[in-house]
């Protein structure tokens, strides 16, 4: 007996995805080269970009027509040489705080993840008890650290000296803030350190010590350069954060930035367009250190991507380029080669 066997249905035409419109009659194959694309809008992004606009181009007006600001004073102090004089002490006390807390946190990490238990104690009593003090109380303290030691002497512990300092003349005020600066920072840098280098996965370092590679290497070509990624951001902010706290030691009477901006209007009532001349240059310099964070990092990235992404100034030489091919071909390049 003969069987009649159907005939498989043909499959249903697959809907075309979204944001694509069938451009031929309901019901037939569409080609992929007959698929319209259609934009997708957002109409609130707009609104809220428009929005921002407004504020922001309100509060540019605020800044140039509202004579309290007072932008002659501004100028005027600028770049004078007293303010350029106490920015460089600022730029200094950055400087040495920064090199001297960084070095002595790269001892106090090591000792924290050193197998001594004594140096683990030491450094995590030194970072906990550096960390609960305010910066303020610690760069007073060292100020007046004559009250407590009149003398400082070196010789055998515990026993005769061979020289002796008067603490007046080796600890100025410069010296008590690069001091505190420097202890403080120490603190908060070992732990950036620790925690760099605690991210890197130890299956390297076993795999590495597998292959025989001495552990100084392990450390300086494995270990590091995928530490530093994680290091860096977090070092760099308490830079910046190092660079605008230098102002604390006015109090000290120091003659950084600050310090000498409110001299200066102190004496002429100007506080407005004084503080402004502080603002600035504070600005000024910590966008400059954020131009080398970016450059840094992207120096240690280049294990962790394929290709790294263009920097600012090759994005604006691309569109540049790409804007002048356009106006003397009169096409717009489609590949990259193309904006070449």
């Amino acid at each position: 007996m003969s069987r009649t066997i159907p005939a498989p249905q043909s499959a249903a035409p697959a809907s075309p995805s979204p944001g694509l419109a069938p451009s031929g009659p309901p019901g037939a194959a569409v080609e992929p080269e007959h698929l319209v694309v259609v934009r997708s809008r957002h109409p609130w992004r707009w609104v809220a970009a428009v929005a921002v606009a407004i504020v922001v181009a309100q509060f540019i007006h605020g800044l140039v027509t509202n004579p309290g600001w007072d932008w002659g004073t501004f100028a005027q102090y600028f770049t004078a040489a007293s303010v350029l004089k106490a920015l460089w002490m600022t730029v200094q006390l950055t400087v040495y705080g920064t090199v001297l807390g960084f070095a002595l946190g790269i001892g106090l990490a090591a000792a924290r993840l050193s197998k001594n238990p004594v140096l683990q104690v030491v450094s995590w009593t030194y970072i906990w008890a550096f960390r609960s003090i305010p910066l303020i109380v610690q760069l007073l303290f060292w100020f007046n650290i004559a009250y407590l030691y009149k003398t400082l002497s070196i010789g055998v512990p515990f026993g005769p000296a061979f020289v002796e300092f008067d603490v007046n003349d080796v600890i100025s005020g410069m010296m008590a803030a690069v001091i505190g600066l420097a202890l403080h920072q120490a603190a908060y840098s070992a732990e950036i350190i620790r925690a760099g280098i605690i991210s890197v996965d130890a299956g390297q370092l076993e795999a590495a010590a597998a292959l025989g590679i001495p552990k100084r290497r392990q450390f300086f070509k494995i270990v590091m350069p995928q530490a530093m990624r994680a290091i860096l951001p977090n070092a760099a902010n308490e830079v910046i954060s190092l660079f605008k706290g230098t102002s604390i030691v006015s109090t000290m009477a120091i003659a950084e930035l600050f310090y000498q901006v409110q001299v200066i209007y102190g004496r002429s009532g100007r506080v407005v367009p004084l503080l402004m001349v502080a603002t600035v240059w504070y600005i000024v310099l910590t966008t400059l250190l954020s131009i080398g964070q970016y450059y840094i990092e992207r120096h240690y990235a280049r294990g962790s991507a394929r290709s790294l992404p263009l920097t600012p100034w090759q994005k604006a030489r691309t569109r540049i380029r790409t804007f002048l091919d356009t106006a003397t071909t009169g096409r717009t390049p489609t590949r990259a080669g193309d904006a070449r």
